[in-house]
């Protein structure tokens, strides 16, 4: 109950406290620091503790270590943060602290440690806690098996409702989630779902079997963890069950864990699309690691602007020509890149929420190709008009750059929707398409179809 009761911090209160800790912390003043750390939610407590200096993080850690939330504080810390902490501590204090957590969240701790470090640390953990890991350890982490909690509250069907209000009162206490209740038979079997508040409304002597809903909602241990998290927003529950092979009721996977995957996803996918890989820490790396990691993605569009300064080369004779064109060639690759980002972004978007029909894919491809044939109507028309009033000759100037941001628009759309339709037709994250790979693609066709349409309408 202490726990809950922590204030959370709110608007600029977060940066209030960051000071006191790093005013405690100076002067040595460690009771009154414990006392406020002691009152500091421990997710509060963690994005604190991400903006210290490496020492200040020690002492604070030291203080956050004998405290009974600790396990608690290390489950919303940083990747990166938590192997540098653990790395300090004695593995038998640390697998104390792993015993005092919800299993589902020691295996993920236990998870992202290096190897050998991780088996330490388990060989000192009790042996029923060991075995609990253990079980869900075997499970991939980004399946519903290693998102899942099996600290759950089950009821065979033939107990009447009064004897399940008991049962409840009796071991319901470090259950999760005891707002569904799943009714089970046999070998434990899930076999319905019944919410707290309706097993309150039913007599006490009616079995759970004549008044749980059969028709329960379920994933099994093997489904992938994206699409738990679209199976619990679809349905609007706050936890759906897990079941083995056989259809056996081994744990259920929280909302609460289901709001980290949607979080840590979409932040891969932002990554993704602004082609700086999928590291969710990369603000914590080092300047080296986070420029090898951009480096490859940058490489894509390296690689685009030395092919577009081939084609621009090539075209050199008719520039010379006619020199205004340059000028044009900026706008009419933004305009083109731009279009194609929207296009590849919502559609990205869609294929994650599950808007998008894969078998009626082309329905999408064919809106966004109305979307650019209006929009490139709109801006070519009136950058032609800006082209034809700005510049005396050639004549034709206007309508050359007109129809190059409408034909560029309109392929751009194209190219944009159908390059990650594609990818997620070959099993390949389509995030990755709405990065350099879309916009270096768009800048070379953008700049070959404009500088084309000049040779041909201009007689270059």
């Amino acid at each position: 109950m202490d726990k809950i009761a922590k204030k959370e911090l709110v608007g600029n209160e977060g940066m209030v406290i960051l000071d006191m800790v790093r005013r405690l912390n100076r002067r040595g003043a460690t009771s009154n620091l414990s006392k406020l750390i002691s009152k500091t939610h421990p997710a509060d407590m963690a994005w604190v503790f991400r903006h210290l200096t490496k020492d200040e993080r020690t002492a604070v850690f030291n203080i956050i270590g004998e405290s009974e939330f600790v396990g608690e504080f290390l489950s919303e810390l940083d990747d990166a943060f938590v192997i540098e902490l653990v790395k300090e501590l004695d593995p038998p204090s640390m697998a104390e602290i792993l015993s005092d957590m919800p299993s589902d969240d020691a295996v993920d701790l236990l998870e992202i440690l290096p190897e050998d470090l991780a088996d330490t640390i388990r060989e000192h953990m009790k042996k029923k806690d060991r075995e609990e890991v253990d079980e869900l350890m075997q499970y991939h982490p980004e399946s519903a098996g290693g998102l899942m909690s099996p600290d759950f509250m089950y009821l065979d069907e033939e107990l009447t409702a009064g004897d399940a209000i008991n049962v409840i009162q009796n071991r319901g206490e470090d259950k999760e989630m005891v707002f569904y209740l799943y009714i089970t038979h046999g070998d434990r079997k899930l076999s319905g779902v019944i919410s707290l508040r309706e097993l309150l409304l039913h007599p006490a002597e009616q079995k759970l079997k004549e008044i749980m809903n059969p028709n329960v909602i379920s994933v099994s241990t093997d489904t992938e963890r994206g699409e738990v998290a679209h199976v619990v927003s679809q349905y609007n529950i706050l936890a759906v069950p897990v079941v083995d092979s056989n259809y056996t009721l081994v744990g259920i996977v929280t909302v609460d864990d289901i709001i980290d995957v949607i979080r840590e996803e979409a932040t891969e996918e932002f990554l993704q699309m602004a082609g700086a890989g999928k590291d969710r820490e990369i603000l914590l790396k080092s300047t080296k690691e986070s420029a090898f990691i951009r480096a490859p993605w940058l490489f894509a569009s390296w690689i685009g602007g030395i092919v577009t300064m081939f084609v621009i080369g090539s075209f050199e004779h008719e520039l010379a020509k006619v020199i205004a064109l340059a000028s044009f060639i900026p706008i009419v690759t933004g305009m083109g890149g731009n279009i194609a980002v929207q296009s590849s972004t919502i559609v990205v978007r869609g294929i994650a929420t599950g808007r998008i029909n894969m078998n009626e894919a082309y329905k999408v491809v064919f809106k966004e190709i109305r979307v650019g044939i209006i929009l490139g109507l709109v801006y070519g028309t009136v950058l032609g008009v800006v082209a034809f009033l700005g510049f005396a000759e050639p004549p034709l100037l206007g309508v050359v750059v007109g129809g190059a941001i409408l034909s560029s628009m309109v392929m751009s759309a194209f190219v944009g929707t159908s390059i990650p339709l594609i990818f997620k037709r070959f099993d390949i994250d389509a995030a990755i398409a709405t990065g350099p790979f879309v916009t270096t693609s768009i800048d070379i066709l953008s700049t070959l179809l404009y500088l084309w349409f000049a040779k041909i309408f201009l007689n270059l």
